[in-house]
C-alpha cells in the first residue's frame, strides 16, 4: 500500500485518496473506512486523513453525512482552477474574458450604483493616464474591467474575475508586447463608450460594446 512519504502531509494524503477512488477502489456512494482504518494505509495521523476528506469534499469527491461517514460521490475531481488558467493559451484567455465580462456589463447597466459609476469613470481615467508602458496599462486596464465586473453586483463573476485575474494580466502582457500596440485613441474611445451605456443603463449597448472590444483583442491574434 503506497504511503505519503513528503509534506504537506494533507495534499498528499488527499492525493493518494483520490488515485483510489479514480482506481475504483470504492464504487460511487460507496462509504469509506474510517479514520482509525485510513490513517495506518496512507502513514500519516487521523487528523491528517480528516484535513485530506475536507480537500476531496470540497472538490465534490467525497461527502460527510453526521453520524454516518464519509462517501464517495464522484469518481473524479475537476481539474484544479489555476493549472487550467495555466495552461490556457491568449485566445482561450479572451474568450473566456467574453463569456464573463460581457454578461457583467449587461448586468452592470442594470444595477449600477452612482458610487459604482464614481468608480469606472475614475478606472477609466487611470486607464487613460497609463499608455506608455507595457504592464501599467495592462493593471490599469484590467482594474476598469474590474469596477464594471464589480458593478454588476453578483459576487460569482466577481470571483470567477478575481480568480482569472493574474492568468489574465499574464495573457495580456503577453498580447501587446506581440502587437507592440496598445492605448491609442480608438481604444480608449471604446471603453469610453462602454461607460456611456452603463451610465445610461443601456444594457443592450453595454454588453454589446464590451463583446466588440473583447473580439476585437481576439481577431486581432487570428
Amino acid at each position: 500500500m503506497a504511503q505519503v512519504r513528503r509534506a504537506p502531509l494533507a495534499d498528499q494524503a488527499a492525493e493518494l485518496l483520490l488515485e483510489r477512488v479514480r482506481a475504483g477502489e470504492w464504487a460511487l456512494g460507496e462509504k469509506l473506512p474510517g479514520e482509525t482504518t485510513l490513517a495506518p494505509q496512507l502513514g500519516v495521523g487521523r487528523s491528517t486523513v480528516r484535513e485530506a476528506i475536507r480537500q476531496l469534499a470540497g472538490r465534490g469527491v467525497l461527502a460527510s453525512r453526521q453520524g454516518a461517514g464519509v462517501f464517495v460521490t464522484a469518481l473524479d475531481a475537476p481539474e484544479d482552477w489555476d493549472a487550467v488558467l495555466r495552461r490556457a493559451g491568449i485566445l482561450a484567455v479572451i474568450e473566456a474574458r467574453i463569456a464573463i465580462e460581457t454578461e457583467a456589463a449587461a448586468l452592470a447597466a442594470v444595477r449600477r450604483t452612482p458610487a459604482d459609476l464614481r468608480r469606472i469613470r475614475r478606472a477609466l481615467a487611470d486607464r487613460a493616464a497609463h499608455r506608455s508602458d507595457i504592464e501599467s496599462h495592462v493593471d490599469a486596464d484590467t482594474a476598469f474591467h474590474r469596477t464594471v465586473v464589480a458593478a454588476a453586483h453578483n459576487p460569482v463573476l466577481l470571483d470567477l474575475f478575481d480568480s482569472f485575474t493574474p492568468r489574465l494580466r499574464e495573457a495580456m502582457v503577453e498580447m501587446l508586447r506581440i502587437r507592440r500596440e496598445f492605448g491609442d485613441d480608438a481604444d480608449h474611445d471604446a471603453h469610453a463608450d462602454q461607460v456611456q451605456a452603463i451610465a445610461g443603463r443601456d444594457e443592450g449597448a453595454a454588453a454589446a460594446r464590451s463583446r466588440a472590444h473583447l473580439l476585437a483583442l481576439r481577431d486581432a491574434l487570428a
